[in-house]
């Protein structure tokens, strides 16, 4: 699978990088025919808070999948967004066998 990591507004350190990386191949054991894989992650300073963003888009042979989650911590936020694709690619899988 192809990965493509972006980070918005910061430097990532390796660990933060290697962490997106590792979490997002796992959902290969769920759906083998991901092609690559797109990771955003970004900081928002709204508010008085700085709020971490992850933005995971799997691309897949004829649908997109696309997830994205906020915390105050970029592992939470890619944890909370690998989640959410792995219930997508349930509902996707769900969908291709009733075909």
């Amino acid at each position: 699978m192809k990965m493509d990591i972006q980070t918005v507004g910061f430097n990532a350190q390796a660990e933060l990088t290697d962490f997106a990386k590792e979490k997002t191949e796992k959902l290969s054991h769920y759906f083998d025919q991901i092609v690559g894989a797109e990771i955003y992650l970004k900081q928002d300073n709204n508010d008085k808070q700085q709020t971490k963003v992850a933005e995971i888009k799997l691309n897949i042979p004829g649908n997109d999948l696309f997830a994205e989650s906020r915390s105050h911590k970029f592992e939470i936020a890619i944890n909370e967004t690998t989640e959410k694709l792995k219930g997508q690619i349930r509902k996707l899988k769900t969908k291709y066998a009733t075909r």
